[in-house]
């Protein structure tokens, strides 16, 4: 008879906890959709950390650590998901891994995603990050092999926003990989190239005009070439 007493308590109290649990489930739910509507990013990420408490899925991790990423927030987007490389990630959690481990200079092991992401969807966006932290690694044969792929495949109709202290601005991607391109030839030889590298500079500029990155460089080249 104790041990019938026991289980009963037990059942009780198991059917008590669902029903709190569900209740709470149900609260945060309303929350989650409430600062939503009220476009307060900061009460969403705290309605989704809660849910994820109370019902667990990857799905709303990686929602989660989106949120944490577009907030500039790196670190804990990162805390969120991990940094290992998973080839059962979803898409949005490779490209949350690549971004955010490249904001804060990891670029070794920012590219490792980059990869896998332009091995699931190969695409000049892509290819024009995989380039430039290639460069940045002195890893000029594979950043031009992104580039040569990025020229290739680049059209009117996708742009690269550059942001600087007077504000942002989009330029065609081929624009953009000539920029790249001239960078990777300087980069080859800096005493022999720098002519070479001022040409696809204003290749780069005659697409557009606007692009005042590559104006700087071209600008820095010359200087160099002044000085030698």
């Amino acid at each position: 008879m104790r041990n019938l007493h026991i289980l009963f308590f037990f059942c009780i109290a198991s059917l008590a906890y669902s029903q709190n649990n569900d209740s709470l489930l149900d609260h945060y739910k309303k929350y989650y959709e409430q600062m939503k509507s009220q476009g307060d990013v900061q009460g969403v990420i705290n309605g989704l950390t809660h849910l994820n408490v109370l019902d667990p899925s990857q799905a709303r991790a990686d929602t989660l650590a989106v949120l944490y990423m577009n907030e500039g927030r790196h670190i804990q987007a990162l805390n969120t998901i991990g940094i290992e490389t998973n080839e059962n990630d979803s898409d949005m959690a490779v490209e949350v891994k690549a971004i955010s481990l490249q904001f804060l200079n990891q670029l070794d092991r920012s590219l490792v995603h980059y990869e896998e992401l332009f091995k699931r969807n190969p695409n000049p966006l892509i290819a024009y990050e995989l380039a430039d932290i290639k460069i940045q690694l002195d890893d000029l044969i594979g950043a031009t092999k992104n580039i040569t792929f990025g020229i290739a495949n680049s059209n009117n109709d996708v742009m690269r926003t550059y942001y600087e202290s007077q504000g942002q601005y989009n330029v065609p991607m081929k624009a953009a990989f000539m920029y790249l391109k001239g960078l990777v030839k300087f980069k080859e030889n800096k005493e022999e190239n720098i002519d070479s590298a001022i040409a696809i500079m204003d290749e780069a500029l005659a697409i557009a005009p606007n692009f005042n990155l590559a104006k700087i460089s071209k600008d820095a080249l010359y200087a160099q070439k002044k000085t030698d």
